[in-house]
């Protein structure tokens, strides 16, 4: 009779997990809402502050550079001087640089508050989800880091709605300062958490290491926004070269380079990336055709969202339930569902209910597939570098979201409908790959199980092979009667 493996005991969250899992959340939540908050209300901005039509759009790219090209250095410092204080600090400046972004009386300081702001932000997300991995029992972070994406990816949807709101009916100012005091709450939460850091890191700081790393993240995600500047392409490419070289001979590198010869993480980092894109091309290309073409005010557009928003938060916490074994093959599932869907949105045109169903669709599959690739990532690499794995994840992800808004086509002119259809390729394109490379990993284990049988089967003369040839030898031996 078969034995059944013993379930694993139930371990509730202790004291100091949940202050973590609190202060990531609230933390996580600020960082979103941030980002997208003064998508819809740029003009308004301008127009009070007097500024330019091409620096405007400054004050959420600074941001965004800043946040996405300092986290794998982020994610280091956490590993080195400790996850609970690099958090704390990070939400102190955040918070300080969001009033500072209230206060701001012209564009000039505005976009400067932005980019401190954005290295708040960078050290509060990866910092945060490696110090919610070292807070919680092992097989238990996964579920309380999937609740705080949850929270974080609401924050994402309903940004731009909340900040248009407030732009319009109080003032651009009022995004910001709705942050300050969420901030003080997380960094409270925060100082009662545990502390942890890598045991093994070394004293010193890689600093040739971090200047690279932070450029290359920077170099491709301006690249992206603007495909044709190939010098930007050609930056990251010079500056990853020497980020490959400073780790190779640094003895205490930055990114250890072992980490990209991880299969499973290089391939939910990169799954996500696409997931990522395509959520930010979702949520430019539905927005603007229920109002461009249906002709539906910002408002009623962002009443309509608000289920799609919600299954896209619920993503997150569905994710954190996916056990690592089945991480990838759940990946691709995803990204397949999320192609179907995404395409299904060209086909619908106008048609409002049509176009929110596959809308809904899109944002479910998008919404695992995003918090995966945290949560998953966290669960295939050592704990100790728990923030650098992290770090590099988040940066790649952040990095290349402009990506989606380039497949739509946005920006393209002449009045061109954007559309989801390459997304949707992509995000098929990259489940595939991930589906055929399991096979070939499945494939060669299955190879070097024959191997291992044959060999234990062909030496030592007592394994199978050993009694088959006895067997045969006694069959085809005379017997007594015809002696």
């Amino acid at each position: 009779m078969p034995v059944l493996p013993k379930p694993e005991p139930h371990s509730h969250l202790d004291a100091q997990a949940r202050w973590a899992l609190t202060a990531v959340a609230l933390g996580a939540f600020c960082v979103q809402l941030d980002s997208f908050a003064l998508n819809l209300a740029l003009p308004v901005v301008r127009d009070a502050l007097h500024g330019s039509a091409t620096a405007t759009p400054w004050v959420v790219s600074g941001y965004l550079l800043a946040a996405g090209s300092l986290m794998p250095l982020a994610g280091r410092l956490g590993d080195l001087y400790g996850r609970r204080r690099m958090l704390t600090a990070g939400l102190a400046l955040f918070g300080v640089a969001a009033a500072l972004c209230a206060l701001a009386p012209s564009l000039p300081l505005l976009v400067v508050a932005r980019v401190v702001q954005g290295a708040g932000g960078a050290l509060i997300m990866p910092v945060g989800l490696a110090l919610l991995t070292h807070a919680c029992p092992p097989g238990h972070g996964r579920r309380a880091m999937g609740r705080a994406l949850g929270l974080a990816g609401l924050a994402t949807v309903c940004g731009p709605f909340i900040g248009g709101v407030l732009a319009r009916s109080v003032s651009w100012r009022a995004v910001f300062w709705l942050t300050v005091p969420l901030v003080v709450v997380a960094a409270l939460a925060a100082r009662r958490a545990a502390e942890s850091r890598d045991p093994d890191a070394g004293a010193s700081l890689d600093i040739v290491g971090a200047v690279a790393a932070t450029g290359v993240p920077a170099c491709l995600a301006r690249w992206l926004e603007h495909v044709a500047a190939w010098g930007w392409a050609v930056g990251a490419v010079l500056l990853g070269a020497l980020f490959v070289g400073a780790e190779r001979r640094s003895p205490a590198p930055l990114v250890d380079l072992a980490l990209f010869r991880n299969r499973p993480y290089v391939a939910l980092t990169v799954a996500g990336a696409v997931a990522n894109s395509a959520t930010v091309a979702l949520w430019y290309v539905v927005p603007w055709t229920l109002q461009q073409a249906a002709g539906w005010s910002v408002r009623d557009a962002g009443v309509a969202l608000v289920v799609p928003a919600g299954v896209l938060a619920v993503g997150g916490p569905l994710a954190g339930r996916v056990r690592p074994a089945v991480a990838v093959p759940v990946m691709a599932v995803c990204l397949g569902a999320a192609a179907v869907a995404l395409a299904a949105t060209a086909t619908c045109g106008t048609g409002t209910p049509a176009l929110l169903m596959a809308a809904t669709a899109a944002a479910a599959a998008l919404g695992v597939a995003g918090g995966l690739a945290l949560t998953g990532t966290q669960a295939v690499v050592r704990r100790a570098r728990a923030g650098e794995a992290s770090g590099v994840t988040k940066a790649v992800m952040t990095a290349t979201a402009g990506a989606g808004l380039a497949l739509t086509g946005a920006g393209a002119g002449g009045g061109t409908r954007p559309s989801l259809l390459l997304p949707a390729a992509v995000c098929l394109a990259t489940g595939a790959a991930l589906v055929l490379g399991l096979a070939l990993v499945l494939g060669r284990g299955r190879v070097r199980a024959r191997a291992r049988v044959a060999a234990s089967g062909g030496v030592g003369g007592r394994g199978t092979g050993v009694r088959r040839s006895d067997e045969r030898q006694s069959s085809e031996r005379p017997s007594g009667r015809h002696g």
